[in-house]
């Protein structure tokens, strides 16, 4: 076919499981098709998947049938695994990707595999200070990676790495309290009115991640008969399951609060807010730094490796948030740290200081345009960036030793034939390698 749409790069990104890889994954299509080029998301079933990519125009959409490990479901996980890698086949083969970019997750790994097996470029990457396993296992076939953190370079077993910091979506503007565009009001008052919220009273925003986060909630709850008497307002974004138990909690207290179980729209939310109540998940944190908004991370007590611990410890080192552990945590630790993040505005402004640092605000754009440029060339590794920080996109890159692994210049011969027997066995390998890692690892930490 010689469709003009067809002369246009085409690029798969893998990005979907949880927000944390969905969001991150949009706000690089969205520059690579101002460069021109044609994007394919591959996401997952899960309804925050789906209700996200709604908002995605002009670009294709496609669900792979991959499923998290869990329960140790191995034979479940490894099915589901190999029919997405097929179908990523047939998607890679129907048109053939410039390059694949995977954000992590589970829904990543197929799509990657099925880009090495067909010769097409392939890159990583990874917000979180610990890497997660499935980047982990893919670092060992992707031609580069990119990283939010300096700390996760290393923990990467891949030769062409950049420090980028994680990308955000072009609505995250840190003018929180400047004038919108179309209109004379500052903009956290839009964002509060857009949001049925009391333009005039500070707002305290709870949020969990994308699909809630049961102990958390009940980590605020518990704070609640301390908190009602003060003149706040709430915004909780509660997840699905603990619904109807928080809108009663606040009711009882004849509290102000807007909870909703789900908010795609993260930066009405986080624009809203005074101050804010999160887990510390890298897309969460870069969020939180676009927008200078004073938070209190709670890090998720089970994420794997323990990675939202690390990642809210970078963000407290440097003054750029609060961190308490939820297991160890009272209800008048909470009530203290959220009084002095309300109203104490040294505290505020030493911290929005400190976000601003590490806010990377041409993340996005760095990593489309190095995908565009390190696909089209050979053996030329992308800019390696050194940070203090990790995220300081305005700095001037310097070129790395690094080289793309040599077996990635070989003939592009695969992709005109099937999986070969040899592919099947090396597919099914890493994908039982990598079943076999996750549950191990659950298994010790059960």
């Amino acid at each position: 076919m010689n469709s003009p749409t067809e002369k246009k790069p085409f690029i798969a990104i893998a990005c979907g499981g949880t927000g944390g890889h969905l969001f991150p994954g949009l706000a690089v299509a969205e520059q690579l098709r101002a460069r021109g080029c044609d994007v394919a998301l591959l996401i997952s079933p899960k309804d925050v998947d789906q209700q996200a990519v709604k908002t995605a125009s002009g670009m294709e959409i496609f669900t792979l049938p991959a499923v998290g490990l869990q329960n140790r479901n191995y034979f479940s996980f490894a099915k589901s695994c190999w029919k997405s890698f097929r179908l990523a086949r047939k998607i890679f083969k129907n048109r053939r990707p410039q390059a694949v970019l995977a954000m992590g997750g589970f829904t990543s790994a197929p799509p990657v595999l099925a880009a090495y097996f067909s010769g097409v470029k392939t890159f990583l990457h990874e917000s979180n200070t610990i890497p997660g396993r499935a980047n982990r296992l893919l670092a060992h076939v992707a031609d580069a990676a990119f990283v939010g953190f300096p700390e996760a370079a290393a923990r990467l077993k891949i030769k062409a790495v950049a420090t980028t910091g994680t990308p955000v979506r072009p609505q995250f503007s840190p003018a929180q309290n400047s004038v919108g565009r179309d209109s004379v009001e500052p903009k956290y008052i839009q964002c509060r009115t857009a949001l049925g919220l009391n333009s005039d009273l500070p707002t305290i925003l709870i949020v969990g991640g994308s699909q809630g986060a049961s102990g958390l909630n009940e980590l605020i709850l518990s704070a609640l008969p301390l908190l009602a008497a003060k003149n706040w307002q709430w915004l909780h974004l509660t997840g699905a399951n603990d619904f109807e138990k928080v809108k009663a909690a606040y009711a009882s207290r004849g509290m102000k609060a807007v909870l909703k179980p789900f908010l795609a729209e993260m930066d009405l939310a986080l624009g809203a807010a005074t101050a804010c109540v999160s887990r510390s998940g890298a897309s969460s944190l870069a969020e939180i730094a676009a927008l200078r908004l004073p938070s209190l991370l709670v890090p998720l007590p089970t994420s794997a490796d323990n990675h939202q611990f690390f990642n809210a410890n970078a963000f407290v080192k440097t003054g750029a948030a609060k961190a308490i552990e939820q297991r160890k945590t009272t209800p008048e630790q909470v009530v203290t740290i959220l009084n002095e993040l309300v109203t104490d505005e040294a505290v505020r402004a030493k911290m929005q200081a400190a976000l601003a640092e590490w806010h990377a605000p041409k993340a996005a754009e760095q990593i489309a345009e190095e995908i565009l440029q390190f696909s089209s060339r050979r053996k030329v590794a992308p800019h390696q960036h050194s940070h203090d920080c990790g995220c300081d996109a305005h700095a001037k890159p310097k070129s790395t030793k690094h080289q793309a692994p040599s077996s990635r210049e070989t003939s592009n011969s695969k992709s005109q034939t099937s999986v070969s027997s040899v592919s099947r066995f090396g597919i099914w390998t890493l994908v039982l390698l990598w079943s076999l890692e996750l549950g191990t690892w659950s298994f010790f930490h059960s």
